[in-house]
């Protein structure tokens, strides 16, 4: 097990990744301020790993509560953010139980959202089992749910006490699923470690073929790089705004198409090739540069280009965008690989360039 803080002073937290991390109850115990917990999951993953978690736990005398969800982007709603809270009460859970997330980014996000706001908060673990969660969602406090007209517009900062990234999850996850996750490890050498991205340029059929030592690598890193991100601007107010490499595109995306018809990281793997040709048109990185992102996606078997929805669509889309700022569009660009910045000063034009040479046929 290789373990990575997070350093918020008082409210630090540790990222420990490794195998059979589930099965190892004292992990969580640690940090519980009474012996019950609940655990929100879905239907996917409850099958799979909900029994072996609740048995170590019970194993330590800690009361298990399951909630369990229905699977899907789509459900990371208020709805179905109801149904934790209905759980919670039924069994007069209180402001000492501990949420445990247990499952891909949905359940992180939605599990941390309902721990950020019931009862005006209550502490929650981390357990992600997608290689996007791992090295992504799970780190830095981001809770939420979507709205028909954004994605991740309804929220809180909420940080966990601890995430447990077990490496064994990824065995029973899909192919697609796992492309989806190094969409994201893509981002975070593109955005603040040329070095790493030039060993993903390297590496990159060994992360596709389930290697342990490189998957073990690019996580560590990921979270390594995301971590030291959070500790410097936890609120996204500065520097940790570049870690939306991509997204301004990707969410307009998952928005345009309905959520859950391209997976998030398909999505941001669009976006961050958008996002390049951005850069390029706007002189900020030479065409080699954009091409080797584009290469990147492509070979970890991402979409290289977004649907069409038409320019007009995208700029709608984008200008709801969180990180809009009082109508003007703010993307993360790249000025080098591995040396991204905040830029909000591309012309309507130049973006509509962009979108047209960038979109294909929606699929």
């Amino acid at each position: 097990m290789q373990t990575v803080r997070v350093a918020l002073g008082e409210r630090s937290y540790p990222i420990h990744v490794g195998l059979r991390l589930i099965d190892q109850a004292e992990l969580i115990a640690a940090h519980l301020a009474q012996p019950r917990v609940a655990v929100v999951s879905n239907t996917t993953v409850a099958p799979l790993y909900l029994d072996r978690l609740t048995a170590a736990l019970t194993g330590r005398g800690i009361e298990v509560v399951p909630i369990v969800l229905p699977d899907g982007e789509h459900y990371k709603d208020a709805q179905t953010l109801n149904l934790i809270y209905d759980a919670l009460l039924t069994h007069r859970c209180d402001r000492k139980t501990t949420v445990l997330a247990l499952g891909g980014g949905v359940i992180g996000d939605m599990a941390g959202f309902a721990a950020a706001s019931f009862m005006r908060g209550v502490p929650f673990i981390q357990i992600p089992t997608t290689l996007l969660a791992q090295v992504d969602s799970s780190v830095g406090g981001k809770t939420g749910i979507n709205h028909p007209l954004g994605k991740n517009m309804i929220g809180a900062f909420h940080q966990p006490l601890a995430v447990l990234a077990d490496l064994d999850t990824l065995s029973t996850l899909p192919d697609r699923e796992l492309r989806a996750g190094v969409a994201e490890i893509i981002k975070h050498g593109a955005i603040r470690d040329a070095a790493y991205f030039e060993w993903l340029e390297q590496n990159i059929e060994r992360l596709l073929a389930r290697d342990a030592e490189a998957l073990t690598h690019a996580i560590v890193r990921s979270v390594e790089i995301k971590a030291e991100v959070v500790a410097l601007d936890e609120r996204e107010s500065g520097i940790r705004a570049l870690l939306n490499f991509g997204h301004t595109f990707g969410h307009a995306i998952e928005a345009g198409l309905g959520f859950g018809t391209w997976l998030h990281g398909e999505a941001v793997g669009a976006g961050m090739v958008m996002a390049a040709d951005l850069s390029q048109r706007l002189g900020l990185i030479d065409a080699a540069s954009r091409d080797r992102v584009r290469e990147l996606i492509a070979r970890a078997g991402l979409p290289a280009a977004g649907p069409a929805l038409g320019a007009d669509r995208y700029m709608e889309l984008m200008s709801v965008d969180k990180k809009a700022d009082q109508g003007r569009l703010r993307f993360v660009l790249l000025k080098g690989i591995g040396d991204a910045f905040v830029h909000d000063e591309a012309s309507a034009p130049t973006v509509c360039a962009t979108l047209e040479a960038c979109t294909m046929l929606v699929r």
